[in-house]
């Protein structure tokens, strides 16, 4: 049994999205909320960090560092539970440092983290350097992987199906973004555990999909590991929509500008531009290609990301 913190709301809502649903005159779509987390606006990566800070604290850690992009919904999750739970919190972000803080990255300021800019670097590099130098000085770090995407992470999304199926029949899609692969690495293994007889799809935000697929088949199976299940999965199991990765991670296009309004001024629920933005401008293609009946259920898992709409480089875009 491996030990969990419990501080994310949950079970998230589910609701279903009946004039969304008119408009695309497609399947029936619901949405699973988990925007609504908690934790500073809330998204995914909570129930990822319930599991990674009850392992810091197992190992006597005070300080989290993680790493992500300047609009991280990860960081700013990570910068959130340690304020929560009193540990230090020091992000390494990729990029340039904002002449004004905004979005997320003021959340992490506002928060109490620490910030070291990466910038033209490695990344990965400065996020071991920044361990080494603050092993160095007598604190005791624990290093939360990019996503928080490894076997004890990814249990949050394994529960997340058992809490998903008991509040609903089973939706024939479930869909979603993904791109470091540990929640879909924790969903693919919650089917299988709980007979989930629908299908898992992805849409990745800036990955190939031969790639992702791979690292969630081989996430998968050592989160299995982890708790002694005998399951493995090939990257044929894991079905992955890279169609939609636009001009880039973070770079916000028409596709994710019309999916931000539809779902905003038809259900009043507000994605993000990076991660359910592009997950949702993949669903409306997919329904209007025809990709789904009328009769199924298409299940939205919103994975949060809100903050991001507040950044200087969005703003604009979302008022043209």
């Amino acid at each position: 049994m491996h030990p969990k913190l419990s501080f994310a709301h949950l079970p998230t809502p589910i609701e279903m999205l009946p004039r969304l649903s008119a408009q695309l005159n497609g399947p029936q779509i619901f949405i699973k909320r988990d925007d609504q987390t908690g934790l500073a606006f809330g998204g995914n990566k909570t129930r990822k960090l319930e599991y990674l800070l009850a392992d810091a604290q197992e190992q006597g850690a005070d300080t989290l560092i993680t790493a992500g992009a300047v609009q991280s919904n990860h960081c700013r999750q990570t910068a959130a539970a340690a304020a929560r739970n009193g540990f230090a919190c020091v992000l390494v972000l990729t990029g340039e440092k904002p002449s004004k803080p905004s979005g997320n990255n003021f959340l992490d300021l506002f928060l109490g983290a620490e910030i070291v800019w990466a910038e033209g670097a490695d990344r990965e590099l400065v996020l071991q350097q920044t361990f080494e130098i603050i092993q160095s000085t007598g604190r005791k770090p624990y290093l939360i992987p990019y996503g928080g995407s490894n076997p004890i992470g990814a249990l949050g999304y394994v529960n997340a199906v058992q809490e998903l199926l008991e509040q609903i029949e089973a939706p024939h899609w479930i869909i979603f973004p993904s791109s470091s692969g540990g929640t879909q690495a924790g969903l693919a293994l919650g089917g299988r555990i709980y007979n989930y007889q629908g299908s898992i799809l992805g849409i990745s935000i800036d990955n190939l999909a031969s790639d992702l697929s791979q690292r969630v088949a081989r996430l998968a199976g050592e989160t299995a590991q982890a708790l002694g299940i005998d399951q493995s999965f090939s990257p044929r199991d894991i079905l992955v929509n890279d169609d939609y990765l636009g001009g880039g991670y973070g770079i916000m296009g028409e596709p994710e500008v019309e999916a931000l309004n539809m779902f905003a001024r038809s259900e009043g629920i507000l994605l993000d531009p990076v991660y359910t933005g592009r997950a949702a401008a993949g669903l409306i293609d997919l329904i209007r290609r025809g990709k789904f009946t009328a009769d199924q259920r298409v299940l939205f898992w919103h994975t949060g990301g809100t903050p991001a709409i507040f950044a200087d480089r969005y703003m604009g875009n979302l008022l043209d």
